[in-house]
């Protein structure tokens, strides 16, 4: 990137990752399909796989996944620069809507048409998580070995309270010794 048309497309990045940072209502989780449309449809910023992989590693990593996810992005496409300012980009209209906010709700957060309306946000958000996990389920599982991946992973989030990040490593792990047993019985 050169010049105008490096600050251009800094510009795009920073301008997608603030439409995104607008939309994402229910956390990092309910930014996926947004993603999915934006970064691997609409502009090939990334592939589905990588999107996935970043998703992964953002939400193991400290932070909040949006933005975690926003800056492994931002700096693939337009490196260090372009982290920062996706990152910003993301953040930028929770800052603005949150400082706003936050000077009303203390007046009107218990009215009943209030809560009737969070509550209704609350299901739609579910329902955009749910249809991007069946999205993402249907490009990750793929053969026997990523299913029983995706089944021992799905049993110890029900069953055991233990950090993401362990079902992420358990997950890596699983996936190399399966296929080298895979390759072995070749």
């Amino acid at each position: 990137m050169e010049g105008e048309s490096k600050f251009k497309s800094l510009w795009v990045l920073f301008w997608t990752f603030a439409k995104m940072g607008v939309m994402t209502f229910g956390g990092g989780m309910a930014m996926l399909p947004i993603l999915q449309r934006e970064v691997v449809d609409n502009k090939g910023w990334a592939t589905e796989e990588e999107l996935t992989d970043y998703y992964a590693i953002g939400q193991c990593t400290p932070g909040i996944i949006a933005v975690n996810t926003a800056t492994f992005i931002g700096q693939k496409y337009g490196g260090v620069a372009g982290g920062i300012v996706a990152t910003l980009g993301v953040v930028f209209p929770s800052v603005v809507i949150i400082s706003i906010l936050a000077g009303l709700i203390s007046n009107f957060a218990d009215l009943a048409w209030v809560k009737n309306a969070f509550a209704g946000i609350q299901v739609c958000v579910c329902v955009l998580i749910f249809n991007a996990v069946v999205k993402l389920l249907k490009k990750s599982v793929v053969d026997k070995r990523t299913a029983v991946i995706f089944f021992l992973v799905l049993a110890g989030g029900i069953f055991l309270k233990v950090s993401p990040v362990w079902f992420v490593v358990g997950a890596a792990l699983a996936g190399i010794l399966l296929k080298n047993l895979e390759v072995r019985k070749a």
